[in-house]
């Protein structure tokens, strides 16, 4: 990956005519890296000249090298805001520093005021996530760019993070939420190598902007303009497309509008083709706010008096998206007629985007057999027939596999099976592991009375892949059915609301 220093963008910058010998008169604002300075229709912006680490400004050049950077990058999404680099000289004429040039926007539009004050912006950000898909479409993408979405790269993000928020453990950061932060990130990574290979393949790792803050996107009558992207360090702002617009739901979050950040994301999905796991946005969401959680505590220790409490908000944030990312396999078993696919039915409806998988219906699939009835009873006899020994163990082996695949992949799965075997149950264990996702087991009970009326409705109908038509078949599985005392135990015999919220707390 490159280092610190910018590419140069498709179209060399060009160097302006015009000098200063001051910087105009106006309001100034101070930002960590710059002093901006607002004086009529134009915007002075003049780099700090200091060290941050992830940045080095204290020489000049380095200064008009930043300045050249931020200009051409930016008019890839505001060319009519960004008009130039100017040199700034003493009354001398000597050539001291430089100053991004830019027009002046009006203050009352920027998307962060416009959300504080509880306007409606839903037409602006369908807007904007229309802008940002076609940007992206536009944005430069390479071999080595695409380096920056591999797991090895994002590890190493997260380290860095980890590893640049040290000194403010314990001070103006938790210590016991900076570890949880650094074990879910990297647990995450641990089993998505898969994901994040194929989205490196199939390009959806980008030059992009970055920093994508409401502060400095502007809704105008003509469009939106989006400011500030991320200049100094190509390495920070390639990455995957969905890390951009992740940093836009983060600030719509913080900033109390997390509807708008959930639609905002389901814009971007429509216009951009992408499909991705929930659990991935939740990754980037907590990554952008850990990033601002670390600039945040650098604001702070230079004296910026509101930064300490908004980093903290910031870690939080992070957090809480981490655990809501947390990858699951979840097994829901029992005896027929306890209620374990309907109740693995309602979970699925329930969370967003999560894998169902039913072993009665890979039975019938891997049987050649049609999956909205029950089997002819000459071959659905217990342990005969499609319930051999060993076409029951292809059955969990397949129905495994897929479930590998899937948490791979980033989804979240709920398989309904029995599960009466402990060697099976300890196949999933394996599959959850491997896949760095936390394995969660349900066993859904009720009595005997409320089963038999269950299986009696369910044959009657005549139209579920299960073959536990009768009794018997109840009987004769509670008889070999080994002991589990790794799950949590849901009652079925109390309404489904109920025994669902049982299990969602159960899930979390």
């Amino acid at each position: 990956m490159p280092g610190q220093s910018s590419p140069s963008p498709r179209t060399e910058p060009s160097r302006p005519t015009w000098s200063l010998n001051a910087i105009p008169p106006g309001e100034t604002v101070e930002t960590h890296t710059a002093i901006l300075t607002f004086a009529g229709d134009r915007v002075y912006k003049r780099k700090k000249a200091l060290n941050l680490g992830f940045l080095d400004f204290r020489e000049r050049e380095a200064r008009l090298a930043a300045c050249e950077a931020e200009v051409a990058l930016n008019s890839r999404l505001a060319p009519d805001v960004y008009l130039g680099v100017a040199d700034l000289r003493d009354a001398t004429g000597q050539l001291i520093d430089h100053l991004v040039v830019m027009r002046r926007l009006p203050e009352d539009r920027r998307l962060a005021t416009l959300v504080r004050h509880g306007e409606p912006v839903g037409d602006v950000l369908r807007a904007i996530a229309r802008q940002l898909a076609a940007f992206h479409e536009t944005c430069e993408t390479s071999d080595e760019i695409a380096q920056a979405g591999s797991r090895s790269t994002l590890s190493g993000l997260w380290r860095e993070g980890v590893e640049g928020v040290a000194s403010f453990r314990d001070d103006i950061l938790d210590d016991a939420v900076i570890d949880e932060i650094d074990r879910l990130s990297s647990r995450y990574l641990a089993g998505r190598g898969a994901l994040l290979l194929e989205r490196m393949r199939s390009g959806r790792v980008r030059d992009g902007h970055g920093d994508l803050l409401a502060d400095d996107i502007f809704c105008l009558t003509d469009g939106p303009r989006i400011l500030d992207c991320l200049d100094f360090d190509q390495r920070l702002r390639v990455g995957d497309v969905l890390g951009d617009a992740a940093f836009l739901a983060m600030d719509l979050e913080r900033l109390g509008a997390g509807g708008d950040a959930q639609r905002f994301l389901g814009w971007y999905r429509e216009f951009s083709g992408e499909t991705h796991p929930s659990s991935l946005e939740h990754l980037y969401i907590a990554y952008r706010a850990f990033v601002r959680a670390k600039v945040s505590s650098v604001r702070a220790a230079q004296g910026d008096p509101d930064a300490a409490d908004l980093a903290r908000q910031f870690g939080t944030l992070a957090l809480d998206h981490l655990r809501r990312g947390r990858v699951r396999l979840v097994i829901v078993g029992g005896l027929p007629g306890t209620g374990k696919t309907t109740l693995a039915g309602h979970l699925a409806d329930a969370e967003d985007g999560w894998v169902l998988l039913r072993s009665d219906v890979v039975r019938k699939e891997l049987a050649g057999l049609p999956t909205n009835a029950p089997a002819p009873p000459e071959l659905a006899g217990l342990g005969t027939g499609i319930y051999a020994h060993e076409t029951t163990d292809a059955v969990y082996t397949e129905l495994l596999r897929r479930a590998g695949h899937a948490l791979a992949h980033g989804e979240n799965v709920l398989l309904d099976a029995s599960w009466s075997a402990t060697t099976q149950r300890t196949a999933a264990a394996r599959v959850a592991a491997a896949a760095s996702a936390d394995l969660v087991e349900l066993c859904c009970v009720t009595s005997s009375a409320v089963a038999e009326a269950r299986i009696a409705r369910r044959a009657a109908a005549g139209s579920d892949a299960s073959d536990a038509t009768s009794m018997a078949v109840y009987t004769a599985m509670a008889s070999r059915t080994d002991p589990w005392p790794a799950a949590a135990v849901v009652d079925t015999a109390v309404p489904l609301a109920e025994a669902a919220a049982t299990a969602s707390r159960l899930l979390r």
